[in-house]
Parts: structure tokens; sequence; C-alpha cells
């Protein structure tokens, strides 16, 4: 029998694409997790915009998974749908990707880049044991060839095995870790005593740096994040998130030519060696970023260079009016280490007067505001080019109305805004808009927020996550109350 051309279109219609991805429900969350040894689970709203963004990447990722490594499972979760499951996994905002590991208890945050191969390649390190045994000469040698830097152990005892576990444990989704408890490896790498950390590299002219310091976590960690790091590297979007997670401050210097970026690159590499553990220098294109130097204080003239302390966001800048040299690198870079260059502040004229709903603040005032120890902050992060911030603006206004003529809340809660790039702010924003809850008596452990930008969720935020645990739209809606209660009775007494 012929099928008419409608029909077979009709037909077509009603078929659906097989999806790579699982979709689990509070019913087969529980089981999946447990008959799958490794799991991605996105929890996610159908409304978000950053949901939908993710889903064809994470559909790819899906597919490429289960071609390459089956064992590897990417799930989602509708949170509109499985509401109580989500809160029970402490989901608050969208979308959110979450590792977990079979039966154990193991939940981890998916902390890659929201594309395909990232996705794929933050898995299958997962998948992975955070430390690869070496059991002969050939496991071994493979292994240091296995990436620009891998971290080796040679141990002798369950201690120090424990320990460099906890290490490779921290951070398994940057470098690899490998061990051996074999003696004679130990020679052969040179290695006269153990327990021993060799970080094996193919940059900077050191095959290999050895571990000097006390065998502790902490060392151990900051040792493998400092010698992952290039002497002289490049700032870009592939390596910007390493250098702000080392902690140690960023020296930037702008070139807008390879010439002039060989000729710079000489006269850094000792002054890279020189600060090696206080200072990290690299080059930034400033064909392709010289916008950034905006953020940095400085004019966007080339060359030009500036500090940034990755802690405190506070920015150093080299006096744009003199030539860049050696001598005068060194004697800056000595100057910084010594704390002898003061900041260079970028800050706007605060308003006179507050006028409400939200509170302005700028450089100048963020202290006095933000850091009050008396009361919860909310701050907004933005820029007015922002479109999302611009979305945002009347749901922030909201909140705040409630807030300003209350005479109770405004006691207890700031609902503020500062133009983040127009103020230099001691916080690590990466986008717009950023929010972030600074409670009273806390204020050193600020709350990032993450929910959807609604009235509600920002007031659910505050009550949860503040000093005071106040229900800022309820307080709203019961003097909304009362309001046209009054109102009544004075159409009442009228009639």
């Amino acid at each position: 029998m012929k099928l008419s051309l409608i029909s077979v279109l009709l037909a077509s219609t009603s078929i659906v694409l097989a999806s790579d991805v699982f979709s689990l429900t509070a019913d087969s969350f529980d089981q999946f997790i447990a008959e799958n040894s490794l799991t991605l689970a996105e929890f996610f709203a159908p409304w978000c915009g950053h949901c939908k963004a993710l889903a064809p990447e994470y559909e790819q990722a899906a597919t490429i998974l289960k071609d390459q490594h089956p064992g590897i499972k990417l799930a989602k979760i509708d949170c509109t749908q499985e509401s109580e499951l989500c809160n029970q996994h402490g989901v608050e905002g969208f979308p959110t990707l979450k590792v977990f590991r079979g039966n154990s208890d193991s939940v981890s945050p998916y902390a890659g880049q929201r594309k395909a191969d990232s996705i794929v390649s933050y898995m299958v390190k997962q998948s992975l044991p955070a430390v690869s045994l070496l059991a002969d000469k050939d496991s071994h040698e493979k292994f240091k060839q296995a990436d620009s830097f891998v971290v080796v152990g040679y141990f002798a005892d369950q201690q120090s095995n424990n320990t460099f576990a906890q290490v490779a444990d921290t951070l398994r989704d940057h470098f690899l870790f490998g061990a051996t408890n074999d003696e004679s490896l130990a020679q052969a790498a040179g290695i006269e005593q153990v327990p021993a950390v060799v970080a094996y590299k193919k940059f900077d002219g050191d095959d290999r740096v050895v571990y000097q310091g006390e065998f502790v976590v902490d060392d151990l960690i900051q040792f493998a994040k400092i010698e992952s790091i290039p002497l002289v590297g490049e700032v870009g979007p592939a390596t910007y998130a390493s250098y702000i997670e080392s902690g140690i401050p960023l020296a930037y210097l702008f070139v807008d030519n390879g010439k002039q970026k060989a000729e710079f690159v000489e006269i850094l590499t000792p002054l890279a060696r020189k600060f090696k553990g206080k200072i990290n220098l690299a080059t930034i294109n400033a064909t392709t970023f010289g916008q950034h130097a905006d953020n940095l204080n400085l004019k966007q003239q080339w060359p030009a260079f500036a500090i940034q302390d990755v802690v405190s966001n506070f920015k150093y800048t080299y006096d744009q009016a003199s030539e860049i040299t050696a001598t005068g690198l060194i004697e800056f870079l000595d100057k910084f280490v010594a704390g002898d260059v003061n900041p260079t502040i970028k800050s706007q004229e605060p308003p006179e007067v507050q006028e409400g709903p939200v509170t302005i603040v700028t450089a100048n005032t963020y202290d006095e505001i933000v850091l009050d120890d008396d009361k919860d902050v909310l701050i907004e992060f933005y820029a007015t080019w922002c479109g999302h911030c611009k979305n945002l603006a009347p749901k922030y206004d909201e909140l705040g109305s409630i807030v300003w003529n209350d005479a109770d809340l405004k006691s207890k809660i700031t609902i503020a805004k500062v133009d983040a790039p127009n103020n230099d702010v001691p916080d690590d924003v990466r986008g717009f808009p950023t929010i972030k809850l600074y409670p009273a008596g806390d204020k050193e452990n600020p709350v990032d927020y993450e929910g959807d930008r609604t009235v509600q969720s920002l007031s659910d935020f505050v009550n949860k996550y503040g000093k005071y645990k106040v229900d800022i739209v309820a307080v709203g809606e019961k003097t909304t109350l009362v309001d046209d209660e009054d109102d009544e009775e004075e159409v009442h007494d009228e009639l």
C-alpha cells in the first residue's frame, strides 16, 4: 500500500528523536543514580534561558559519552515538575549541575564550562581515579607524558599516600595525579628520599620541579597551582580562571603585536622567576582584549602594565606616562611586594542623599554600606549596558520599595546596587547581574544568589540566608492589605 505525501508528513511529526540524556523523576532518580557509577545530573527549568542555551551542548555531550565512554551517564530533572526532588538536592538556581557517584554519598558540583567538549573532558576526568597507580617503568613514563602538567607522588608509607590522595581529590578537575610505592621507580626518577612529590611539565624549560615544603595538604595544593602556571603565560578565556583561582596577584602586560610581545616576554621571564609564587606575570592581547584595560584602571594605550590583587580585587597601575622598562618593572614589582604601592581606586561620586528605593553604592561608600554589620545587605553588581540588568531593574526596585517604606525592615535590611564597571569593589564579579547577600554579623561570608530573578525568589533568598529571617514580600503584602482596609474605611465614612 502506498502512503500519500501528507500521511508520511503527518507520521513524521509524531516521531520524537531519541535523546541520550535520561529524564529522571522522583520515582526513578535514586535507582538510576545507584545503578550507574558516574552520572552528571542537570536540574533545570523549561523557562530558563541558560538552560535552553545549554540543552544542545548537553545533548551532544551525552551522545559523545554514550559512544566513547558508555559508563558515564547524563541526566536531567525538570524542577517545575519535580520541585521536592530539586529542593532535596539544594537546587537554588538554574541550571544546577551535579556529579553523582553510584551508591556512594559523594556529590560534587560540576565546575566545568557549559560546552559539549568541556563536559565530555570534565566527566572523563571524573571517571578516572583521583590518583593513577604507577606500577612499573612503562606506566610511569607514559603518565609523565599524559598531559602538559602532571603531579607524581613517590611514597613508602600509608599516611603520605592518604595526604596525597586528599590533594588529588581536591584538584582532580584540573590536573592528573599519579603515585607509586616502588622504590626502584623513585630512584630512577632521581628521588633520594621519600615521601616526595614532583611536578612534571612541558613548559618553561623546567621538565620537573620537586616539592620542597612540609608534607601537608594545603601546601601541596598551592605547590601544584603555582607550578601549573607558566612563568610568563597569556591571559585569555581559557586561562583567566586558573589565574584567579591561584589566589596570587596577576600582573598584566598589554601588547598589541607579536614582535612587541616577544620583546616583553624576554624582559618578563627573569622577573617571573624572581617573583614566582608572589606574582603571576602574563601578557594579554591588546587588540582582542584591550577593553579589559578599563577594568584595571588603565587607558587603552599600549603597552600598558597593571597588577590585580585577585583576592581584594584592588588594581595597581604602572604610570602610563613612563616607558615600560626592565628596571622600571623591577622597581614597581619590588614596591608592590613590599606593600609600598597604593591601589588605583575608581569610584563614582556617591549621591548626596539616598532617595531609594535601592541604595546606590560606590567604591568609596562600599565599606560603609555593604559591610554595615548591623544589616543584611543584598547588593546587585550591574552594568549600564547589560540587558539582563535592565530586565531585573523593576523587580529589584519593587523589592527595594517594600524595604524602603517599612521602618522596621529598613533598620535591618538594605537593598543596594553598584555600577561595577565604574567602581572598584572587593568582589570577584564575572558576569552581570551578580547578586550577593552580606548577612549581618557575618560579612566575611557573603552568599551568591543563583535563583530566578523574581521578587519572591529574591525575598526567599534574604529570608533564608539573612540574619533576621524576614520574608520581605509577606511584609509588603500585609502592609498593602492594611492600606486597602484603610481605604475601604475611608470610602465607607464618605458614604
